[in-house]
């Protein structure tokens, strides 16, 4: 299987926040902390960040943790790498790795919550299965998974102006995902208690579910 070629560069990654900040109008920031708050973390959680980017959700969920807690940050973009040692490289229990989250991790039974933050839709759905894998085998029994990401949309029933976005701006991976059923994913993987969170007029979810076993089924 071809590897996902998912990597931010250039001019978008040196100003990615900003990017996005900007083109929702300025409610990314408040919907990121809304995600965050609903996390529950406690100080003492281990975290595993797939997709880190940046480093701003990485800190951003630091906040909430005391020095028993830490976040394992898994990215393979070189520019986004830089800006994420230069937010949180100083912090010492927030370590950074340099691996894909489309290939088979060495993590298993080791955090109680992974997130993925606007990360898994841009990969081809067979790959996407295999994420939802590392993120099962990575969690700890009762450990919750949190997908912060496009939600299931009929595109055709959205206006002028998002329709473009999704053709011409996002990714043909994107216009995939919002097509596919997410919570049957999850379930197949061996997650239950699904929970959602919308936002953006329910174009945007955050999906939660809990591993409710320790071995994949």
């Amino acid at each position: 299987m071809k590897k996902a070629r998912i990597e931010i560069t250039g001019f978008t990654a040196r100003f990615y926040d900003e990017i996005v900040l900007g083109g929702t109008a300025g409610l990314y920031q408040g919907m990121l902390k809304t995600v965050i708050a609903e996390m529950e973390i406690k100080p003492e959680d281990r975290i595993l960040d797939l997709g880190a980017g940046t480093g701003k959700n990485a800190c951003l969920m630091r906040a909430n943790l005391s020095h028993k807690g830490n976040i394992t940050a898994i990215e393979i973009g070189k520019e986004m790498m830089t800006q994420f040692k230069r937010k949180c490289g100083k912090y010492d229990n927030v370590v950074l790795s340099e691996q894909r989250i489309e290939e088979e991790l060495p993590f298993e039974n080791e955090f109680d919550k992974v997130l993925l933050s606007f990360v898994i839709h841009g990969f081809h759905q067979k790959l996407r299965e295999v994420i939802l894998k590392n993120a099962f085998k990575a969690l700890k029994t009762d450990g919750k998974i949190f997908i912060f990401d496009w939600n299931e949309i009929h595109l055709k029933e959205q206006g002028p102006l998002f329709r473009l976005f999704m053709r011409t701006v996002e990714c043909p991976e994107a216009r995939d995902f919002i097509r596919q059923d997410l919570k049957k994913m999850l379930a197949c993987t061996g997650f239950l208690d699904m929970k959602e969170s919308f936002f953006a007029r329910g174009k945007i979810r955050l999906l939660t579910a809990r591993k409710a076993k320790g071995t994949l089924p």
